[in-house]
């Protein structure tokens, strides 16, 4: 199993940035995919999930309105995208399989995580 992200950098508040996850190793249509963020100094933090059709999704309260978690089955792809970024967005970005057992609202196991973006929001 292999989950790349990709996409992160460094921009200013009120800025865009839309993020990739290329999945590999499994059937990716048949997992709920989530998004997962851990800022410096913090525990993890779940962002957002999206059912295997992509037309359920969940997002955290800080994120509704900003950030469009989607996906393309046919390119076992994963995205996230990401506007009106605020400081407070600054974190490490993780992609993660999301087992069947865990809580579309919760944060899934480490294990199932890929390595990470960093997106920095500063000016």
């Amino acid at each position: 199993v292999q989950l790349v992200e990709s996409g992160g950098g460094m921009v200013q508040p009120g800025g865009s940035l839309r993020l990739s996850c290329a999945a590999s190793g499994f059937t990716f249509s048949s997992y709920y995919m989530s998004w997962v963020r851990q800022a410096p100094g913090k525990g993890p933090e779940w962002v957002s999930t999206i059912n295997t059709g992509g037309y359920h999704t969940y997002y955290t309260d800080s994120v509704k309105g900003r950030f469009t978690i989607s996906r393309d089955n046919a390119k076992n792809t994963l995205y996230l995208q990401m506007n009106s970024l605020k400081p407070e967005d600054t974190a490490l970005y993780y992609c993660a399989r999301l087992p069947s057992w865990v809580v579309p609202t919760t944060t899934p196991p480490r294990d199932y995580w890929g390595q990470g973006t960093q997106v920095t929001v500063s000016s």
